[in-house]
This record gives structure tokens, sequence and C-alpha cells, in this order.
């Protein structure tokens, strides 16, 4: 079990390590944008998917990543499995693993429960996100968004290199601004993005209502509009009403007033604009700027697919 290799957090994956998974994610990429088939290192591999919370991009693009790895994937329908009936998640971990599984993934409403599943089972555990607290695959994907803008050619020259250092490897990104923009308190995705972004050199700035920051040594702002022009990157996250224990604003039109993503607020900043889905239009980003080149948020969607192909290559075979 010792030598078994999880992905919970981001910092599971030495700087090193997301360099070299990076390259391995873009020559899939462009295996899949020519339609060429990719080799299968996962064939005759079981994945088992088991999501607590409802997902769209990252199950399925999950899933996908499998086949086109030539795995087979199995997917555990919680509302009807025995967790429903009481089954404890322990239990499900032991009857999961003697399945004999190759790897699992697991999103659930509690923080923690990778880790507690990987103490169970056999194989490696790939966190889909967990409560509040982390999406190690989201902010890696992320990352490789904002890479393949401003330095993809630098990226390139790294792919031989024998060691590369543990922080900021990269100078085209080192010291680029990122707004973090929305309910920073309650998003694993925030979270996950803090710390790789952080590692890599770039300054990230919270931008949200006070009563959405967590404690933080961050710089933090309430002011979108003020902060638009001076970032590279803007990432909007969603307003996460299911995690409020409250109602903590007027109304999602008020909220949207101060922090919608608009054409207005962007300006001429040739910065880039970033979700992770799934995007409540004219709140976080209204409709033009969806529509606008300076939007990457379907290259994230793409990215996805090859960043998790990457991972589970590099975690399983």
């Amino acid at each position: 079990m010792s030598d078994i290799r999880h992905l919970i957090r981001t910092s599971d994956f030495s700087t090193q390590e997301i360099i070299t998974l990076f390259h391995n994610a873009l020559d899939y990429k462009q295996l899949l944008m020519s339609k060429t088939p990719t080799h299968q290192p996962l064939k005759h591999k079981n994945v088992i998917t088991i999501f607590f919370e409802n997902s769209t991009r990252t199950l399925s693009s999950f899933e996908l990543a499998v086949k086109n790895l030539g795995g087979d994937i199995l997917r555990l329908d919680v509302s009807r499995s025995s967790t429903s009936k009481g089954e404890t998640i322990s239990d499900t971990a032991a009857n999961l693993n003697a399945m004999n599984p190759d790897a699992i993934i697991i999103r659930h409403r509690n923080a923690g429960a990778g880790y507690y599943l990987s103490a169970h089972v056999n194989c490696p555990i790939i966190n889909g996100g967990d409560g509040a607290h982390s999406h190690p695959t989201q902010a890696l994907l992320d990352l490789l968004t904002i890479i393949e803008h401003f330095g993809l050619e630098e990226l390139q020259t790294l792919k031989n290199a024998d060691t590369i250092a543990p922080f900021a490897p990269l100078d085209s990104i080192k010291g680029k601004k990122i707004a973090i923009v929305g309910d920073v308190v309650n998003s694993r995705v925030a979270n996950s993005n803090i710390e790789l972004l952080t590692r890599f050199g770039m300054e990230v700035i919270l931008v949200a209502p006070p009563h959405f920051l967590p404690q933080t040594s961050l710089r933090t702002s309430d002011n979108l509009k003020a902060i638009a022009q001076e970032v590279d990157v803007i990432m909007s996250l969603r307003t996460q009403t299911e995690r409020h224990d409250q109602v903590i604003y007027g109304s999602l039109k008020d909220y949207a007033s101060r922090f919608c993503v608009t054409k207005e607020i962007v300006g001429d900043n040739p910065c880039i604009i970033l979700h992770p889905g799934p995007v409540h239009r004219n709140i976080d980003i209204d409709d033009e700027v969806l529509k606008d080149s300076r939007s990457k948020v379907l290259e994230q969607v793409t990215n996805g697919v090859c960043v998790r192909m990457a991972a589970l290559d590099f975690l399983i075979a």
C-alpha cells in the first residue's frame, strides 16, 4: 500500500511531475484533436467512479479519459447503491476494494473523503472534489490552460530537462496576476488553485464580498472593477448556494451587479477568462464575455479530458 500514489490534493504531485504531466496531456490533446488513436496504457484496467455529488464535466471527462486510454469504467450509481440504505463509506470502500479495481475516482460532500478511502483500498484514489476542500484535477487543467496562453513555448523547452526547480519553473507565468472572483470560502476549486498557482509563481488576488472570503494572507478586494484592469487572468467561480447555511446576500441580481464579469468591467484588457463550470450566465460571467475570444471556458473542458488522461496514465500505468 505504501507505494501507491494518490491524487487528493495538488500537493500530491511535485512541480517536476506536473510539468511532465502537462507534456503528456498536450501530447494526448494533439492526438485527440487530429482524431489519431492514442496508445492504450489502461487496456485491461478497471476504474470505478463513485460520485456522491452531482457532476457533468468532471464525471464525463474522467470517463472519457479512461475510455480514450483503453480502460473499462464502472460508474457506481450512488442513488441505487447500498450507501442509500445506510452502508458506511468504510464498508463501501471494502466492497469496492474486493472488486480489485485499478483506480477509484470519488466525489464527496465531505472534505477528506478521499484520504479516508485511500486508507481502505489497494489502488490509487483520485479526488474528483471533496466538500470545500480540494479539486486537484480542476486546478491542474486551469494551470495548463494558463500556460498554453502565456508560456507554451517555454513549457516545450522543459520537455527534455533532467531536473526542474521546485518553485516557479516557468518565467512566462511567474508574476502574472490572477483574480479569483466569487464564493471563494466555499470553493474547492479556489483552494486547489491557490496552492498550485502560487507554487508556480503567480500572484493570486481574491475578489469577493467580505462574507465570501476566507481568512488569508493573500491580497483581497471587494471591487472587481478596480482589480480587473491590472490582472492577466480572471477566474470566476460559481456561487455555491448548496453550501450556504443561510441566505447571505440580497439576491443573485445584487451579487451580479458587483461581481459578474462583463465587457464593461473587462474593457480592453487582453486578460483571459476562466470558469470551472457550471457557469451561472449573467451572474458569474455575462453572455457577451462568454462569446469573447478571451474566454477559455470551453478550452478548459477540452484540457480537462487531456489532463485527466495524463493523470490516470501516471497513477495507474
